[in-house]
């Protein structure tokens, strides 16, 4: 596990009708920008990363850099967090973000939203010990905290729209193709 730092970019604060209006606008646009052009829907995203230290990666995503390592049981620095829970992260970011949009476009209050993420993962599949285990999380557990003036049964409604509608939730659940290919330089 990597200690918390202060040194993260401030986020700036932004009203819920600020959200609203921004996720409003946002959905409208693309909505158009599909419309008009049904090819524009598909997008691709492109990170790199290299080596670095022990086990780490400096991984560049657009104009963001940021740093994956392990602990040092895993053989690593510590000095960031480790790639399992960098996908955790992305997990829980797109969470949060699916259920924004979704109470937005289906009128559900939501005052504030935080999400926990555990997942189990053996490593004995890691370090060839055993295939009879997953190299992956075997459980995922996501603990939603929602506070807002809504009833539980239009928030379990939401709940349903962001687990049909959340990219990363479906990475989790779905076999995604990987086309891998290696070259020596």
């Amino acid at each position: 596990m990597t200690l918390l730092t202060n040194d993260l970019a401030p986020v700036p604060s932004v009203s819920a009708t600020e959200r609203a209006d921004r996720l409003a606008a946002a959905g409208a646009s693309w909505s158009e920008r599909i419309a008009s052009a049904p090819s524009s829907a598909a997008l691709t995203y492109r990170v790199s990363g290299s080596g670095e230290g022990s086990v780490a990666s400096a991984i560049t995503a657009g104009k963001h850099r940021f740093l994956v390592d392990e602990p040092a049981a895993l053989a690593g620095d510590d000095v960031a967090a480790s790639p399992v829970e960098f996908a955790l992260g992305a997990l829980i970011s797109c969470q949060i973000v699916v259920y924004r949009l979704y109470a937005s476009a289906l009128g559900i209050q939501v005052d504030d939203i935080s999400v926990d993420a555990e997942g189990d993962l053996d490593v004995r599949n890691l370090f060839g010990i055993t295939d009879e285990v997953r190299a992956g999380f075997s459980t995922i557990r996501l603990n939603i905290s929602i506070s807002g003036p809504e009833t539980e049964d239009r928030y379990q409604e939401l709940r349903a729209a962001v687990d049909a509608h959340c990219p990363v939730l479906d990475l989790f659940q779905n076999p995604t193709p990987v086309e891998i290919s290696v070259s020596k330089e």
